[in-house]
């Protein structure tokens, strides 16, 4: 792209918070690589105001937009159609709109599992995973960790009934059952790894916890997915004590690609869009 002009198609990213977000660099990257007239632009969504916002994407013509926290459950019940797998998660982080008809899809769970092999080599076929939370993007890791042959899902989550609820949804697919924060410490041994899929940890709350991981070690593999900071203090304290770990950023992109390809049909230009993100995080 060399520049905006009336040919220029929009997209976006609605979140709250969203001012961290890497999306727009990302994504503008990527349609610069690939030759495609298009601007991403970050938009502060509240929770109240999401049904406007979506009305908005029909009204100003945007082929495309992502959805993240809080928005990912919510955003459901103003799409016309939801893609399969991503009616299943429960959650949607990608949206596509062909001539006014906003399909819903689900992005996360598969960057997710992509990133995960790729960077750790870890087989998911029989893997023992708990994950630290039940919301939207909990939703879509643990989806795709089932349909790639996970032993069993266990979700850990305050609110208990949201951990059962997901793990209701998911159990068609893999053994799965909902757990309390308070009582992961007692299944250290019947799990091969640890997902962090809440925002505890993300800039500028870097010091927070998802939880008590103090037993995370090198029995396991510790993953997060937030990539700001590229280490959380989760990931971090758990590498001391000797787990393997895996950070966010490989999901973030792959994500961004799957969104890229929805949209555009093109094949992502996967390498452009990791440079610059892991130029922006580069203090």
């Amino acid at each position: 792209m060399t520049g905006l002009d009336s040919h220029t198609i929009l997209y976006g990213v609605f979140g709250d918070p969203v001012r961290h977000s890497r999306s727009p660099l990302m994504l503008n990257r990527a349609f610069a690589e690939a030759g495609v007239n298009g601007a991403y632009a970050a938009f502060h969504v509240k929770p109240e105001g999401l049904s406007e916002a979506v009305a908005g994407i029909r009204a100003l013509g945007f082929r495309g937009v992502n959805v993240t926290i809080p928005h990912k459950v919510e955003v459901m019940a103003h799409l016309d159609e939801i893609d399969e797998g991503a009616r299943v998660i429960g959650a949607v982080n990608t949206i596509v709109n062909d001539g006014g008809k906003l399909t819903g899809y689900n992005t996360d769970g598969i960057g997710y599992a992509r990133s995960l092999k790729e960077e750790t080599g870890l087989s998911l076929r029989g893997c023992r995973v708990l994950l630290l939370g039940a919301g939207g993007a909990a939703r879509g890791v643990a989806y795709a960790l089932a349909k790639e042959g996970a032993a069993s899902v266990c979700i850990a989550n305050r609110t208990t009934s949201r951990a059962d609820e997901l793990a209701a949804a998911i159990a068609a697919f893999a053994p799965a059952r909902g757990v309390a924060l308070d009582e992961i410490a007692g299944l250290a041994d019947d799990v091969d790894l640890v997902v962090n899929t809440t925002s505890a940890g993300m800039h500028p709350h870097v010091d927070e916890l998802p939880a008590d991981t103090s037993w995370v070690d090198g029995r396991h593999i510790a993953s997060d997915l937030i990539y700001n900071p590229r280490t959380t203090r989760f990931l971090r304290e758990a590498q001391e004590r000797g787990a393997r770990i895996h950070g966010g950023l490989g999901m973030f992109i792959y994500q961004g690609a799957y969104a890229f390809e929805y949209w555009t049909g093109l094949p992502a230009p996967v390498a452009a869009m990791r440079q610059v993100v892991e130029q922006s995080l580069t203090p």
